[in-house]
């Protein structure tokens, strides 16, 4: 008898056919309900109720100061669609953000996780140990770490600058913080400060990889950068794929450094006017909450959409060993 068929025999068993439960398999459902029970009310309590409510909100002008709300429809949505600029731009700040960041940190955590899987690098675990570390230390002050580094007169990026005979320091000098054109640099090296758990995700992904590959592919004379394009990076793809959903919606949603550097102003010129920024600004400096609450949706239904196309992508460059 082959597996298949004993599968087949053993749904066609009493256990799989429908009718009425036994009181054996009425106790085991209730037990698995009460396991499980804490996670339900979890997320009925705290993700599905408060995600229907920010929904009905957002049909409505409810004012967060005064508590006062009227019923306006779907005017928020379409203020938000086709009568506030500020809304795509916000959005292409975010986009134009991430087109640059994310390539250069899921990139830089490969070949460091890579760097840090071989057995030739010398004192290999102290090193992931510091590179982990910075994802250790709490965002707000690791913002406000890179404040005070990237600091146009008394920073020590500029100090270090100045030494290859670069004005750096000073008014003319470089100004991070102060720059249109800068600022997504700037917040792209505060963002790979913080690439220690994308490191470690790909790292546990390179070590998964059966060493027999790698060795039958050295004997057959394959070289380093061989052996990395034709087996390391099919082998260790789902989890690029995992990193890259992750990281999606990670910047999507980016706030902190921007808000902790430079408040919900937008400054230099809208350059960090994210949409997670131009949000907070309408739903709590503004207290426009309805308003804010269109923007978040708005904000989840791109998010989405974006999940929803990268899992249809990973069909034709993502491997999973076993599967199809």
């Amino acid at each position: 008898m082959t597996f298949t068929d004993a599968i087949s025999k053993e749904r066609a068993g009493p256990r799989f056919r429908r009718g009425k439960m036994s009181d054996s398999e009425k106790y085991e459902a209730k037990l698995g309900f009460a396991f499980i029970s804490p996670w339900l009310i979890g997320f009925l309590v705290f993700y599905l109720i408060p995600m229907a409510a920010s929904f009905i909100i957002s049909l409505f002008d409810y004012n967060l100061a005064t508590n006062e709300a009227s019923f306006t429809g779907l005017d928020n949505w379409t203020r938000m669609l086709f009568d506030d600029p500020n809304t795509w731009s916000s959005l292409w700040v975010t986009l134009r953000f991430g087109l640059i960041m994310l390539p250069i940190s899921m990139f830089s955590a490969f070949m460091l996780a890579v760097l840090l899987n071989s057995l030739n690098l010398w004192g290999r675990n102290i090193f992931r140990t510091l590179f982990f570390a910075p994802s250790l230390v709490p965002f707000v002050a690791g913002a406000l770490i890179w404040g005070q580094v990237l600091n146009s007169q008394t920073g020590w990026l500029n100090r270090i600058i100045e030494l290859f005979g670069i004005n750096a320091v000073g008014v003319d000098g470089i100004r991070w913080l102060d720059n249109p054109t800068l600022i997504p640099v700037t917040y792209t090296f505060i963002g790979i400060w913080g690439i220690g758990n994308m490191i470690l995700i790909t790292l546990a992904g390179l070590q998964g990889i059966p060493t027999a590959l790698h060795e039958a592919a050295h004997i057959d004379g394959a070289g380093w950068w061989r052996r990395l394009r034709t087996i390391s990076i099919p082998m260790v793809t789902p989890v690029i794929f995992y990193n890259l959903v992750l990281g999606v919606v990670a910047l999507l949603q980016y706030f902190l450094p921007p808000f902790v550097l430079q408040g919900t102003t937008g400054y230099p010129e809208g350059a960090t006017n994210f949409f997670m920024i131009y949000f907070y600004q309408q739903a709590f400096d503004f207290s426009q909450m309805g308003y804010g609450a269109a923007l978040a949706w708005f904000l989840f239904f791109i998010g989405l959409a974006i999940t929803i196309l990268l899992f249809g992508t990973q069909k034709y460059w993502v491997y999973y060993a076993g599967g199809d």
